[in-house]
């Protein structure tokens, strides 16, 4: 017997049974939609191929910049100072000199660290036009009064410094002939350790990293998908369709977001992100219309009577599920981060080009082909799981469940409780170039020994200082305050390194402070917060006419994180004040909203306590291939709640809507739960083994971020696929039974159409 203590049986359901699930209003119009690509099959067909070539054409047709990102924050304001001023911005870099001994002799000691030195000096100073401003630990030639700060506390290092010369477009090719001189050197002096890292070095690692990454896991996700297709599906021509609706609408989405590209910005790593979560939705909302059509024929109909029944009922899952996940993902859009704003826009765009052609494009190819769908099958690559064959495993699992519904959702709720744990001592904190990639990057060993030696030089803050009335900042006012900063740093103040310099860019001066540390711990927050609170307004604050912010790669993170930080809580009440409203107009219920939003933040919250065990505590680093830096990336899990809650819905809309089919048509709640669970298993399986697959493969990518990001996605699709999917939700419903499918009486009124309360 079930816990509620009462009947569950509602009336008789309609004869129709793709009629039950939902209001007949939404079902119609997408039904319609799909009957009219059916009747104009070749119309539809070529209509969606052209929209294709008009996206990708227009990103052609629209030359000109794209817009750049802006950084959050007081770096952000720095940043808007320096983009307005006509000037090339100096990109300075930094050679650390060191003998190849632990134990060398000290620099001023060692006649061949000194010739390796004045070598290197004369190479770069013969640099034609690529180098400029070259400092050494050796003095002479206008460097002299920075020889004592360029050579390390300890006496055993030495430090050379140069601007790579400008303008903007020629900034690679001179910084590559910089790179050949430094090389050069390295290899006539092979005892002596030249080290370089700087501004561009480190961001060219970064971005290096993470196009080779992506790369990567385009190059190995894109085959393993295919793969598991033809295992799913068992046919070249089935297991086509929903890859050339993946293909054709990631191909679409970067040619439209090219041209968005204008207006906002738009990274490498959103294209890549944005491809990813194509090729997910686009063959989830396949595999759910296929699903349902071979189920439909399988009961005798004809293929247009089937694919009447599939629009109605998958095909209105669909666009409800795209509507979710598309309003989910603006909720990117409270953090006011330029980077998510290009995320949230290729994102939105991918899944409702996907949307779109599920219910245009793919119904007419299914017409089209007709019985054709099933033919070239493969041998060997197991059974078709899209059949309408229900799976005997989950059959088994549902019927436990919802005989004991307490003891097996209770169980469960624990296990995933005790897996969230962790979570409560999360860190976030952002991967400094050094914490991402491994040391065996050379420039990242190279920022690793520098700030041994010379701490916070790899990537100093950068103090703009400008005039407030518009004009030209006073040098020599400016110049008594850099030389206060000097005094606080040979005073003794550990927030502040060498070597301090200054730069006039056209109205402004950039003026580069090595903070205690450049990486983004606890370390470089306090120094440059005691920057920014206390020196600068003890040397700069005191200069009339000026104003002043701190940028550089620790205050871009610090202050990213903080207004993330800020604007967290808005993200997460949007998305969860938004799916509830979706879901009790889409299932006409209170209940069901509910649970799937519990459910989801259950499931998220394991996923984060698994992250929070393995990435900051540390655990599994040998077998993953990382070294713990005691966080987790700031922008992850705001990340991951957004996009996991919209792609979870997918399998949710989509297993309650085969329920409450079938407790509408006259099952009990029972039966109900045990048909939807089983009649749902194989395209909920094959949809989340293709995601976590996919995710996976960030697993074994360089950065430490986007390894945490894919054991994060991929523990949670995996939680959801079978714990929640397969344990508490039939736990759930069955506890509530028909009180699941009913509506408060003030609801009902705002409502149309709820469903009566039996």
């Amino acid at each position: 017997m079930l816990p509620t203590g009462k009947s569950t049986r509602p009336p008789a359901g309609p004869a129709d049974p793709s009629a039950a699930t939902g209001p007949p209003r939404q079902g119609a119009v997408v039904e319609r939609i799909a009957g009219w690509s059916i009747r104009h099959r070749l119309l539809a067909i070529t209509g969606w191929f052209a929209l294709v070539i008009v996206a990708v054409l227009s990103s052609a047709l629209m030359p000109g910049d794209t817009m750049n990102s802006t950084d959050p924050g007081e770096s952000g304001r720095a940043d808007r100072v320096l983009s307005a001023q006509r000037s090339y911005v100096p990109i300075e870099e930094n050679v650390l000199i060191q003998a190849r001994t632990p134990a060398g002799e000290r620099f001023a000691d060692s006649a061949e660290l000194r010739n390796a030195t004045r070598d290197l000096v004369l190479t770069l100073r013969r640099t034609p036009g690529a180098v400029a401003e070259v400092r050494s630990p050796l003095g002479g030639d206008g460097s002299s009064a920075d020889a004592n700060r360029l050579v390390s506390r300890d006496g055993r290092s030495g430090l050379v410094t140069f601007q790579v010369a400008g303008p903007d477009d020629l900034l690679h090719a001179h910084y590559d002939a910089a790179v050949r001189a430094v090389d050069s050197v390295r290899a006539r002096h092979p005892q002596v350790r030249l080290a370089q890292a700087g501004d561009h070095s480190l961001t060219l690692a970064v971005d290096q990293g993470i196009k080779g990454d992506f790369k990567s896991a385009e190059f190995v996700s894109l085959p393993l998908t295919v793969l598991i297709l033809l295992v799913v599906f068992g046919s070249l021509i089935a297991m086509g369709i929903p890859l050339l609706l993946a293909v054709t609408t990631v191909v679409g989405t970067f040619g439209f977001l090219q041209v968005i590209a204008h207006w906002v910005p738009v990274n490498s790593a959103t294209s890549s992100m944005v491809l990813l979560i194509g090729m997910a939705v686009g063959i989830d909302y396949s595999l759910f219309y296929l699903r349902r059509e071979r189920e439909e024929r399988a009961a005798g109909r004809g293929i247009a009577e089937a694919l009447r029944i599939t629009a109605r009922t998958s095909g209105r899952v669909v666009v409800v599920s795209g509507l979710t996940v598309m309003l989910c993902l603006c909720g990117l859009l409270f953090t006011g981060l330029d980077n998510f704003r290009g995320l949230t826009a290729g994102s939105v765009l991918v899944v409702g080009l996907a949307m779109v052609g599920s219910v245009t494009v793919l119904p007419a190819l299914l017409a089209l082909l007709g019985r054709w769908v099933d033919k070239a099958r493969v041998p060997l690559l197991g059974r078709r799981r899209t059949t309408a064959t229900e799976s005997r495993v989950w059959s088994l699992v549902a019927r436990a469940v919802v005989r004991r519904p307490l003891l097996w959702g209770g169980s469960a709720t624990v296990v995933l409780a005790v897996l969230a744990l962790p979570a409560f001592g999360m860190r976030l904190q952002d991967a400094a170039t050094t914490d991402s990639l491994p040391r065996s990057v050379p420039v990242v060993d190279a920022a690793l020994r520098m700030q041994e030696a010379f701490p916070g030089t790899p990537a100093p803050a950068r103090v703009v200082i400008w005039a407030k009335n518009g004009g030209s900042v006073d040098g020599r006012t400016v110049n008594r305050a850099i030389d206060d900063l000097r005094g606080r740093v040979a005073a003794g103040d550990r927030a502040l390194g060498e070597p301090i310099s200054a730069v006039t860019v056209d109205r402004v001066v950039v003026v580069r402070v090595p903070l205690a540390d450049f990486r983004n711990n606890g370390a470089a927050n306090h120094a440059l917060e005691t920057l920014r609170d206390r020196i600068l307004p003890a040397t700069l604050g005191r200069v009339d006419g000026i104003d002043y912010a701190v940028a550089g790669k620790t205050a871009v993170a610090h202050d990213f994180a903080e207004q993330l930080e800020a604007r967290t809580p808005l993200v997460f009440a949007f998305v969860l004040v938004l799916a509830l409203v979706l879901l009790v107009v889409a299932f006409r219920s209170l209940a069901i909203p509910v649970i799937s939003i519990a459910l989801n933040l259950l499931s998220i919250g394991a996923a984060y306590g698994v992250l929070t065990w393995v990435f900051q505590e540390g655990h599994l680093g040998s077998l993953l291939g990382f070294r713990s830096y005691g966080g987790v990336v700031g922008w992850l899990p705001v990340f991951m709640f957004v996009i996991l809650f919209g792609l979870s819905m997918d399998y949710h809309i989509f297993i309650l809507s085969r329920i409450r089919e079938r407790w509408a048509a006259g099952a009990d709640t029972r039966e109900a739960v045990v048909g939807g669970i089983t009649g749902s298993a194989g395209v909920v399986t094959s949809a989340a083994v293709i995601m976590t697959a996919v995710f996976s493969v960030f697993i074994t990518l360089t950065a430490i971020e986007y390894k945490m990001m894919g054991v994060g996605m991929a523990v949670a699709i995996v939680i959801d696929a079978t714990i929640v999917r397969g344990v508490l939700l039939p736990a759930a419903i069955a506890l509530l039974g028909r009180r699941c499918w009913t509506l408060p009486r003030g609801l009902r009124r705002l409502l149309p159409g709820s469903a009566p309360v039996h």
